[in-house]
């Protein structure tokens, strides 16, 4: 598929920051991209200025990326479709799909989020709403890559996974550049949970850093929210080796540490006392940790499984317990075998 995809036409479904930069990504290879905008606005900036200033301002974008609000218009004669909408509305998008998908069209979903209601992955929500002809040509992207330095070719390492092993072996070429490297897997549970997981975590280390706390505890937070990730993942039927790889470990340090990561902004604020309706007010782009805390918590009860971080982030988040007093619940459960 590969080879094949050379010079086709390629549909984005959602044009945000991640989506606009794997349009660039790939425009930049060759492919004619067809970028499925929700807001109309975003869709005449871009073929007014060439640039998306509101999702990923400062970027040129190639003149092949072809700005949309029309999902008919953005999948005719796509062969394949990376889909990266935000979680909390995977499901409708997915839905206004439906009338328009090409028979042969693969699918990457490149969302990192947990439906709330349902606590389902997003390979799953896509199977629940899309008919079973696509859901052998299904494959997830994840893995630590902020979208802007992507965009400035700085080195990145994602991974891509898929219950055929050739088929992800197969979608990489799509994706790989000289500075744009693809691991695969089979593992597309644990894949899709370790890029979910980690933005719940990093709300958590923004909020260690918001109360003025340092190295040494954003450090320990890392660790044990890894634990509580994999604990998880076993749980599921997910192979606990891939939360030592890139969408596991790589992708937490990223989120958890790195300035452009708003799931941490959102946490720093919270640890500095301000209120989660005010931070959601002020921000254009979603932080999928604010959405996925309530799923990871749903699935921690589900599953039985031990998971204090998530536990009081969650709390915090939707109980409206203090950063300080979550924190101080946290040493006191902490100890015992590692």
């Amino acid at each position: 598929m590969g080879d094949q995809l050379t010079t086709e036409q390629i549909a984005i479904v959602g044009g945000g920051g991640w989506g606009t930069s794997l349009a660039y990504l790939l425009a930049n290879k060759g492919h004619k991209i067809y970028l499925w905008v929700y807001e109309k606005n975003v869709v005449e900036e871009i073929l007014k200025k060439g640039e998306n200033t509101l999702y990923l301002p400062g970027i040129r974008l190639p003149s092949s990326i072809i700005p949309t609000c029309s999902m008919q218009e953005a999948l005719k004669s796509s062969k394949l479709m990376i889909f990266v909408v935000p979680s909390h509305v995977a499901r409708k998008v997915l839905s206004q799909t439906l009338p328009y998908l090409p028979v042969d069209l693969s699918i990457v979903c490149a969302t990192k989020g947990i439906e709330n209601d349902t606590v389902m992955l997003m390979s799953q929500v896509i199977k629940d709403v899309l008919p079973s002809a696509y859901h052998s040509r299904l494959a997830v992207l994840s893995g630590p890559s902020f979208a802007k330095e992507v965009c400035l070719q700085h080195p990145t390492a994602v991974v891509l996974a898929a219950e055929d092993l050739a088929l992800a072996e197969s979608l990489a070429k799509v994706f790989i550049t000289h500075y744009f490297r693809v691991y695969t897997s089979k593992d597309i549970t644990g894949v899709q949970l370790g890029g979910a997981l980690k933005n719940v975590i990093a709300l958590a280390a923004g909020g260690v850093e918001g109360l003025g706390l340092g190295h040494n505890t954003r450090s320990a937070l890392i660790s044990r929210g890894l634990a509580e990730i994999t604990r998880l993942g076993i749980a599921m039927g997910a192979d606990p080796r891939t939360f030592a790889g890139l969408s596991g470990l790589g992708d937490l340090v990223l989120t958890c540490t790195g300035e452009l990561s708003r799931n941490k902004t959102v946490g720093i604020k919270i640890g500095q006392g301000v209120k989660l309706s005010e931070i959601l007010k002020q921000m254009r782009m979603v932080a999928e940790g604010v959405h996925t805390a309530k799923s990871a918590y749903q699935l921690s009860q589900k599953y039985g499984v031990r998971m204090p971080i998530v536990q009081q982030m969650y709390r915090v988040l939707f109980e409206d317990q203090h950063p300080r007093e979550a924190l101080s619940q946290l040493l006191e459960g902490a100890g015992g075998p590692e």
